[in-house]
């Protein structure tokens, strides 16, 4: 069994360096895009989604930009600018959490089978988003590869140590994940559900008829408790591998991982979307 955090009050994501600098985030709830209107999750959450993805590659520009002026102005020039970057982006991502989150209580079923992105986004989805693993996937390639104008190529040693031993941990907390989603899929074909597909094809007058439909919507309600609980405590992992990454890096090599894994979700989306257009079209 696992246990999902619940949504702090006031959450701050921090991000410590290899030196010591924090970059801290504070609270913003996007009151524009979180309007509780009449319409559907699946429609608040695509415009939403749209919207994070569009501002995401603005932030990806800005990334690019701090980095290649980094050695044009002074030290103190540049740890402000860095900071900015760093501060803005993962802002961002809490943005999205915040938003996923107190949609999931109404419709969690909607980020299980999502309308906004392309099928090949959703293929690589891990329980409603990328897996955790793939970010530090990600580091260890581009480091390994020796990809050119990446920090991420010059981690040293104890750098490369603290990633690993993030690595292992990660992958612990990923299977247990995975674990109780398939208890939460095996559920639907316990005793109780099987009690009530017996009910269901014996029941004959009205009366009947919604007694039992009410034992479904309880039944029902506790699978979708399940889904939230899974989705969240994955998110969690998500979140924490982020941080962890963070933590190990320098400032620069913060800023040039962030345009990275920023680089490579955009891009995934431009080719799903490319490719499958019509497809989405259709949903």
């Amino acid at each position: 069994m696992i246990s999902s955090n619940t949504i702090p009050k006031q959450w701050t994501f921090v991000s410590t360096s290899a030196k010591g600098r924090n970059v801290e985030c504070t609270d913003s709830l996007l009151p524009e895009l979180f309007d509780l209107d009449e319409s559907c999750v699946e429609e608040r959450f695509s415009e939403f989604f749209e919207k994070w993805m569009c501002q995401l590659d603005e932030y990806l520009q800005h990334l690019q930009k701090a980095s290649e002026d980094y050695r044009a102005k002074t030290r103190c020039e540049r740890e402000q600018e860095l900071q900015a970057s760093v501060s803005k982006v993962t802002q961002h991502y809490k943005d999205y959490y915040i938003i996923k989150w107190a949609l999931a209580h109404e419709d969690v079923l909607a980020f299980f089978c999502p309308i906004w992105i392309s099928p090949l986004e959703n293929a690589y989805s891990w329980v409603t988003r990328r897996k955790p693993s793939a970010v530090l996937k990600l580091v260890n390639s581009i480091r390994t590869n020796g990809v050119l104008y990446s920090g991420l190529v010059e981690l040293t040693q104890e750098q490369m140590k603290k990633i690993e031993a993030l690595r292992v941990k990660i992958r612990l907390e990923e299977e247990r994940v995975e674990k109780e989603l398939e208890r939460q899929q095996v559920a639907v074909a316990d005793r109780k559900m099987a009690e009530l597909v017996r009910l269901v094809v014996r029941v004959k007058n009205g009366e009947e008829v919604r007694q039992v439909e009410g034992l479904v919507q309880v039944a029902l309600k506790g699978v979708m408790v399940g889904l939230k609980k899974v989705m969240k405590v994955a998110d969690c992992v998500r979140l924490r591998t982020l941080k962890g990454v963070l933590d190990v890096l320098s400032l620069l090599q913060c800023v040039e991982f962030l345009a990275d894994i920023d680089m490579l979700q955009i891009l995934l989306r431009q080719w799903g979307k490319k490719r499958f257009t019509p497809l989405i079209r259709n949903f």
